[in-house]
């Protein structure tokens, strides 16, 4: 293990990773928020501009489309420039397109700003986990990484209230959404003052002096705090494991590693596992209003069922987090993504409105929960030269199945019907659980470094 890592590694956790958590996490409140508010400002826009149910499908999509560039771009930049500098211009550029829609007076132009918003959710979504889990201990990084997608419930829960008390005061008061959404440009200030670059990244580059600068002050912070550091753990991994890959210093370079023997098999499970989750979770929660108004189920139309189902979301990502560190990312990811399908498959067989009550909220529950699991375990399973180009472009083959299942599911219903559609996705979940249990490898109790020596053994 190098001198950094250890470092890191006898940092009990403390304000300085709070602090981190805080940061990290309203990035993912906002991200979050930014893109569930489109739910609730289409059907006002497709009336205004008079929009035609392919136009409105469009606009539904434009956020998507950007999210699977920004994600692929962020990842593969994180690793060339620094993951720092990329999250912050993540920032600002969905801020600024967010500030932009709120000036649209037609629908191309919306669709141009909410494509860029979603080139800066996508890049903040991919790199936040993998930078901000590279100051943590392994003994504390899986609940942290998990706590930290957690913050994504409270974004969606503050577009389902930013949806229901504030569009409905006025024709234009989606506008006024909108600038709500940008607002988040001013922790730029709070960003650029106390947010570190990765002492493990820069280490990688053979910025010796700057990782030490960084891990010094934290050490400090602690000290200061009266923080009792423990004992440097001893550790198996090879000496410069992590910076290996890091000699490829160009595009290609780190995603033609990603595909090199020592990494083929974990960068196709990470891939199955994304797409797996985002396909299935797309599928059910775009779908799940329509076809249950189809059958006749009206409780979707109510505000109390919307909220309930956003609420679920909470618990659901940090139970998810503290079972990270209890039985281990692998198990969490997979047992949360076999109960999510019980769970929709309870949802399309049962006729009453407690059922649908209680069969929604387990599956928000679970779904959620899994993407808990889900961005704690990429980031570890890659080393750190090519640790954000390989949740980057997982993230953007997730970003896949979210544009495709809805299409999909389109075509599906009319030949399977309602439980059809739900069995299919319950088996493509079941499907990403078998790859993550079958071609993953374990994480918890390990540092990054020794993880990565391991895939470099192989």
């Amino acid at each position: 293990m190098t001198s950094i890592a250890a470092r890191i590694e006898r940092m009990p956790y403390a304000r300085f990773h709070r602090r981190l958590l805080l940061m990290g996490g309203l990035g993912y409140t906002f991200d979050a928020m930014d893109a569930a508010v489109l739910a609730f400002l289409l059907p006002v826009l497709r009336q205004q501009w008079g929009l035609t149910s392919v136009q409105t499908g469009v606009l539904g999509s434009g956020t998507f489309m950007g999210y699977f560039f920004g994600a692929m771009l962020a990842g593969m930049l994180g690793d060339l420039i620094g993951r720092r500098r990329v999250m912050m211009w993540a920032l600002v550029i969905y801020c600024v397109a967010s500030l932009a829609s709120a000036v649209a007076h037609d629908w191309p132009f919306f669709l141009g700003t909410r494509i860029v918003a979603g080139v800066g959710t996508g890049a903040e979504s991919a790199i936040v986990a993998p930078f901000l889990s590279e100051f943590v201990a392994r003994r504390y990084r899986g609940a942290f990484t998990g706590a930290l997608a957690g913050f994504f419930s409270f974004g969606f829960v503050a577009a389902a209230l930013l949806g229901y008390l504030v569009i409905p005061l006025g024709s234009e008061a989606w506008r006024a959404v909108m600038v709500i959404t940008a607002l988040p440009i001013v922790m730029l200030l709070w960003w650029r003052r106390a947010l570190p670059e990765s002492p493990r990244w820069l280490e990688a580059q053979g910025r010796h002096d700057e990782a030490d600068a960084i891990v010094a002050r934290a050490e400090a912070e602690l000290a200061a705090d009266g923080v009792q550091f423990e004992a440097a753990p001893e550790d198996a991994a090879l000496a410069g494991a992590a910076p290996v890959a890091a000699a490829r210093r160009s595009l290609a370079g780190n995603v033609k590693a990603l595909w090199s023997h020592h990494l083929a098999r974990i960068t196709a499970m990470t891939w199955l596992m994304w797409l797996s989750i985002t396909f299935s979770y797309y599928a059910f929660f775009t779908w799940i209003p329509g076809l249950l108004v189809q059958s006749g189920m009206t409780i979707t139309k109510s505000f109390s069922y919307s909220l309930v189902i956003y609420l679920a979301q909470i618990p659901g990502y940090f139970t998810g987090a503290w079972l990270n560190e209890k039985i281990g990312r692998q198990a969490t990811i997979a047992s949360y993504m076999v109960l999510g399908g019980a769970s929709a498959l309870g949802l399309a067989l049962t006729r009453s409105d407690a059922g649908i009550m209680i069969a929604g909220i387990l599956l928000s529950f679970f779904m959620n929960g899994t993407y808990a699991g889900v961005y704690a375990y990429t980031p570890e399973v890659f080393p750190t030269g090519v640790r954000t180009t390989g949740v980057g472009l997982a993230s953007s083959i997730g970003r896949l199945g979210a544009i495709a299942a809805p299409i999909l599911v389109g075509y599906v219903y009319p030949l399977l019907g309602f439980a059809g559609v739900f069995g299919a996705t319950t088996t493509v979940l079941v499907i990403g659980a078998l790859a993550v249990v079958l071609m993953g490898v374990p994480t918890r109790g390990r540092s990054l470094e020794d993880i990565a020596a391991q895939q470099l053994q192989e």
